[in-house]
């Protein structure tokens, strides 16, 4: 293989390559030697192929009216992308009838399946969250949002490293026969003539991947397409994919996409490969409602974050960041009732048991955190919100809570993430400019090379300390 010409057209390859390029203009063209090969006098062929060449580029430099360079296939025309709006939100509950029947489905194995122990009593415990007996987690509620999904008709495609089973054990979509090795999928099995469910663990070769659901998710609007990383540092190895095609396609080429991310985010003592999903760049990359960027905190946020994605026809890259070791914690499980009768909120509100003169700022697990240090401290006078949805950033949704809270003297942003990185530099002057005459302050962790500390013991110390300074007025980190 060789270039003709340089970089482009226009270089000039011949000033530091002479001689290879002096071979090159004497070497045949490859449509010669083909045609040689194959005993066709091929010239008339590229005479008219030129011919029509020169007359369309000299028709387009005649034009006074900019073509369009791409029209969406007919398959998009219910969708749109542009500016976001209130039209866009859609009805994401479910009745509890609906979800008694496909937690039933998402909990029966086949008669004589022999289930692992630890499997046997995950969807034992399923069973409760069913019956309402204890609150849903984010497996089950991400399975129910899947299942009343495939329910109403939307496939549903996930793949990732070891996403059949959940790299933290959370979803076992796949079930496994101990004996036999015999899989099971009790979500191809929610109602007759149901559409496609498929997930597939895909190799460690994020770019590929990434690539290739964007790609389905551009000749499959109709459905919600995911791609998990293992964990949500991984994106690292994809981001070109992210950088050139999920956050500039629509801009580029008005290419829309409905592709969903799950980056798994949060620092618990995991080291700095494994804490940092690396949200600072997508809210980098974020502008012209290009997509959306959100970090449910609850199980049901969760829910109707995933049914939202699939039923609205804006449709826009979600990139969201999920937990790790709050999937199962009872501080981020939801009510049943919470998946029939709410809608994902782009904030979420703690109040404060008194009259607040404070309020905290945040996103992610570290709001169950600073909610628990309240209750041990007994602090009345602290609000806290998380905002969930950091963009389109809810700024409408702020400014009503703080209407709520009008002896607010402080506002503080906290999160767990170094001060060069997470969400800081993308809200400190936005929550500067709805807070008025209010001083905004921020908890964080000291400005780092690496996104997190490889010591499981200083993480736990810095975590503590973070909490402990972010209910201590007037004090910055």
């Amino acid at each position: 293989g060789y270039r003709r010409h340089g970089h482009s057209e226009i270089d000039d390859p011949t000033v530091t390559q002479p001689l290879l390029y002096r071979r090159i203009k004497d070497h045949p063209p490859l449509w010669k030697i083909y045609a040689q090969k194959c005993g066709i006098d091929a010239q008339p062929i590229a005479d008219s192929v030129h011919a029509e060449y020169t007359a369309a580029q000299a028709r387009s430099q005649s034009s006074s009216v900019l073509p369009k360079l791409t029209t969406l296939p007919e398959y998009w025309s219910p969708y749109r992308g542009g500016p976001a709006s209130e039209a866009d939100n859609v009805d994401t509950r479910v009745s509890p009838d609906a979800l008694k029947e496909i937690a039933e489905v998402l909990i029966t194995a086949p008669l004589g399946f022999a289930l692992h122990p630890k499997v046997a009593g995950i969807l034992n415990k399923r069973g409760q969250m069913a019956r309402g007996e204890l609150p849903v987690d984010f497996g089950m509620a991400e399975l129910l949002a899947f299942g009343t999904l495939l329910r109403q008709g939307v496939p549903v495609r996930m793949s990732g490293q070891d996403s059949r089973r959940g790299t933290f054990g959370q979803r076992h979509a796949v079930l496994v026969d101990v004996e036999t090795e015999r899989e099971y999928t009790p979500l191809c099995h929610v109602s007759a003539g149901q559409p496609l469910f498929e997930v597939h663990n895909s190799p460690l070769s994020e770019a590929a991947v990434l690539g290739y659901e964007y790609g389905f998710s551009r000749d499959a609007p109709e459905s919600l397409v995911i791609w998990e990383a293992q964990f949500g540092d991984f994106a690292n190895g994809a981001q070109l994919i992210i950088d050139q095609f999920i956050s500039a396609g629509e801009d580029k080429w008005g290419l829309l996409s409905g592709l969903v991310l799950l980056l798994p985010h949060g620092y618990e003592g995991q080291g700095p490969e494994h804490s940092s999903a690396r949200l600072e760049r997508f809210l980098q990359l974020a502008a012209e409602d290009n997509m959306q960027i959100c970090q449910p905190s609850t199980a049901a946020q969760y829910f109707h974050l995933l049914r939202r994605q699939a039923l609205r026809v804006w449709k826009k890259p979600l990139i969201l960041l999920t937990p790790k070791g709050m999937l199962r914690h009872p501080d981020a499980c939801s009510p049943r009732e919470e998946l029939s009768s709410g809608r994902f909120h782009p904030t979420l509100d703690y109040p404060a048991p008194g009259d607040a003169l404070r309020l905290l700022l945040c996103s992610g697990k570290i709001s169950h955190e600073l909610h628990r240090e309240r209750q041990r401290l007994q602090d009345a006078a602290t609000a806290i919100v998380s905002i969930e949805e950091l963009y389109p950033f809810p700024e409408e949704t702020l400014k009503m809570a703080l209407r709520r809270y009008p002896h607010i003297r402080e506002i503080v942003w906290v999160q767990e993430e170094p001060g060069n990185m997470g969400a800081l530099a993308y809200v400190l002057p936005k929550l500067e400019h709805i807070a008025g005459r209010r001083p905004v302050r921020s908890m964080k962790r000291s400005p780092s090379a690496s996104p997190a500390t490889g010591s499981a013991k200083a993480h736990a110390i810095e975590q503590t300390a973070l909490v402990n300074l972010a209910f201590s007025p007037g004090t910055t980190s």
